[in-house]
């Protein structure tokens, strides 16, 4: 196969994020043209996604759309759900090829392999697409990855797979042991982005805090500490944020690194799934609420304006209404920012669907609501705080109605004129209120000192 263009799609993570962009870069190196997806690609990759709801209904209405575009369109699919399921996703009309964690970064390699269908066979009922997908148990390589060029902020992938067994998570299935590159080699990506001008680096990974194993029998010959303190030497990149890190792997060390830095961000986000120790205890979670609430107060001490997201699971099965209460009490007193709130859905071969105590889908869905609701109160609470405050804004390079938005270090999005200096730029400004579409209105200052 020899395409002239390639269209991708992504669902999920930023890690997934990351990913895509260096399978673009890929097909770049081959002299395939990367194009938008609805300009009409030969080859259209679809990078999927098993931890959201419906990833199957997902993935044949973004199949369905590519050949809109192009009927005679390739179609690969790969990522999570293409690990867990190729046999299946191989029978949805159109894919021509579905490939696994192990083999997705030959995808380039793979396709130039294969054979076009012929155009009198465009449209036509055809057989069910190619599976190259191993075991994976074969997935023990660490690819690097980082996207680039497609937003402000830079996702670079330090860290895949999981060594965990939470009662609820197909990614150690999909994704594989916990698995890295050295410190050394990640320094000098973060170098490289550095000379292209690359202002801010997100780092992340399945397992975040788990950094450090290394090799086919997968020593840890280093750790995340190691990793964030060498970081933060590097000269030419203004901001670093750890994307989300357990818990129980947020050591003093990290935090106190963090709070001395100048350019790692005060924004943290840490994964709770619930405030009852019961339910924490059925997922097969590595901490309890007690650990949780001490690694928020020891950020605040040290950063008392940081900002802290959380991930929260409701409707878990065996989660009561105490249960619940006890979660949103839990969050309502603790001095975060903001939710990502997700509704309990079965797994196949995982634990979780075996417990008792189903909760109904009307109850997860009110569950939900309510969590998010104390959600928006608490990130308008949050941003209200820092109303009057001096602070630097990265600005992203979108812009609406007039208006161009931005982060501030501890996340805060803000809003101002547009202004085409301030794209891609970071300004000094002054915070004045939440807007009514909850954002933060800003204005121009003086230089910052």
């Amino acid at each position: 196969m020899t395409p002239q263009s390639v269209a991708f799609y992504t669902l999920g993570c930023k890690l997934n994020f990351s990913e895509t962009s260096a399978l673009g870069r890929q097909f770049e190196e081959r002299g395939v043209r990367r194009v938008e997806f609805e300009q009409g690609a030969d080859v259209y990759v679809v990078n999927t996604c098993s931890v959201t709801d419906h990833a199957d209904r997902k993935c044949r209405k973004v199949v369905q759309q590519a050949l809109k575009y192009n009927p005679r369109a390739f179609v690969a699919i790969v990522g999570c759900y293409a690990q867990l399921k190729p046999q299946e996703i191989a029978t949805i009309p159109g894919v021509g090829a579905v490939l696994g964690a192990a083999e997705k970064f030959r995808l380039a390699e793979i396709l130039s392999e294969l054979e076009l269908p012929a155009p009198a066979e465009a449209g036509a009922a055809s057989a069910p697409g190619r599976v190259f997908a191993s075991p994976i148990s074969e997935a023990t390589e660490f690819h690097p990855a980082q996207s680039l060029g497609e937003r402000t902020r830079t996702f670079l992938k330090v860290q895949d797979g999981c060594d965990y067994s939470c009662s609820f998570c197909t990614i150690p299935l999909a994704r594989g042991a916990s698995r890295s590159g050295s410190v050394a080699s990640v320094v000098e990506r973060v170098e490289k982005l550095a000379a292209q001008g690359v202002k801010e680096i997100v780092l992340t990974g399945v397992n975040l805090g788990d950094f450090g194993l290394q090799g086919p029998e997968r020593q840890r010959k280093e750790d995340f500490t190691q990793l964030v303190k060498a970081l933060d030497n590097i000269e030419g990149i203004q901001r670093f944020r750890i994307s989300s890190c357990e818990p129980n792997l947020l050591t003093d060390e990290i935090i106190q690194t963090v709070a001395a830095s100048r350019r790692f961000m005060p924004h943290f986000h840490l994964p709770l799934q619930s405030g009852s120790d019961k339910i924490l205890g059925l997922m097969r979670r590595r901490y309890r609420r007690a650990l949780y609430a001490d690694r928020v107060a020891r950020i605040k001490e040290l950063m008392p304006h940081a900002g802290i997201g959380v991930d929260v699971i409701v409707g878990f099965p065996g989660e009561t209404e105490a249960d619940f209460l006890e979660t949103y009490h839990f969050l309502n007193e603790l001095p975060v920012s903001y939710l990502h709130v997700f509704p309990y859905s079965e797994r196949a071969n995982t634990l979780a669907p075996s417990l008792k105590g189903r909760v109904p889908e009307r109850v997860r869905g009110e569950r939900t609501t309510q969590l998010r609701s104390l959600s928006e109160k608490k990130k308008r609470f949050f941003y209200e705080q820092h109303a009057g405050f001096e602070t630097n804004v990265l600005f992203e390079d979108d812009v609406t109605d007039g208006r161009v938005e931005g982060y501030t270090p501890n996340y805060i999005r803000v809003a101002a004129k547009y202004d085409p200096l301030l794209v891609g730029e970071v300004r000094p400004l002054r915070l004045t209120q939440v807007s009514a579409q909850g954002l933060m209105e800003a204005e121009e200052i003086g230089l910052l000192v």
